[in-house]
């Protein structure tokens, strides 16, 4: 026998439970509930979310970002208005992070860069590279994004890079760059292009102050683990 929310007591069912506890005591499941409103004849709301999650299990809940509105739309019991509530919502969440993310306009140390950088290429599919470009003060200038894909000295060239560090005329720069992984860990060719780009720094006497890779809400700094040359 299917139990619906409304056989639930009054205190467990998702909307009451929002209102009573904050969203924050909420569980995924339910709060997708609450997006979706309304179940199937053969299933419940709860029941509906969680076939929604299981749908992206293998990428986690950070991959319902890049869902198109046609592959959610077609899992049974969500159709398009569902679908397009859902990914109204997710975008919202999505401004935000990058809403406080700019409020940040000194870098202090590796966290500051990290939180700046992270709403905007923690679920990105592919590795992109940027630098978040500073002054003699630190102040943020910009962060242009210079290259997307696989991290190599061939997609990463100093001449790309130390461009966009001229055009901005900053004094340092931080190198960033994502792993779709979620796994911050550096590879070879990361260290590898950061010892290359520290060198051409050196050079052009615009100092590379660090290189941090961002995974799935965590960083590593080159830097703090004693690989920057």
């Amino acid at each position: 026998m299917t139990i619906m929310v409304r056989d639930l007591p009054a205190e467990e069912r998702p909307r009451e439970k929002l209102l009573s506890l904050g969203a924050a005591g909420l569980s995924n499941v339910e709060l997708l509930a609450i997006l979706l409103r309304t179940g199937t004849r053969q299933h419940s709301v709860l029941r509906v979310a969680e076939e929604v999650l299981a749908h992206y299990r293998e990428r986690g809940l950070s991959g319902m970002v890049h869902m198109a509105p046609a592959e959610l739309a077609g899992i049974s019991g969500v159709g398009q208005a569902k679908a397009a509530t859902i990914l109204a919502s997710v975008e919202l969440g999505r401004r935000l992070s990058q809403a406080a993310a700019a409020r940040i306009e000194i870098v202090h140390g590796p966290e500051d860069a990290a939180h700046y950088a992270m709403p905007r290429f923690r679920f990105e599919q592919r590795e992109h590279f940027a630098v978040l470009l500073l002054n003699t003060k630190n102040h943020i200038l910009g962060m242009p994004e210079i290259s997307v894909g696989s991290l190599s000295a061939s997609i990463v060239h100093p001449r790309e890079v130390f461009r966009e560090a001229i055009n901005y005329a900053a004094a340092s720069m931080i190198l960033l760059h994502n792993h779709p992984s979620g796994d911050p860990s550096p590879s070879r060719e990361d260290i590898a292009v950061t010892n290359r780009l520290v060198k051409a720094g050196k050079i052009m006497d615009i100092e590379v102050l660090d290189h941090i890779i961002l995974g799935d809400h965590r960083f590593l700094s080159l830097k703090e683990k004693g690989l920057l040359s």
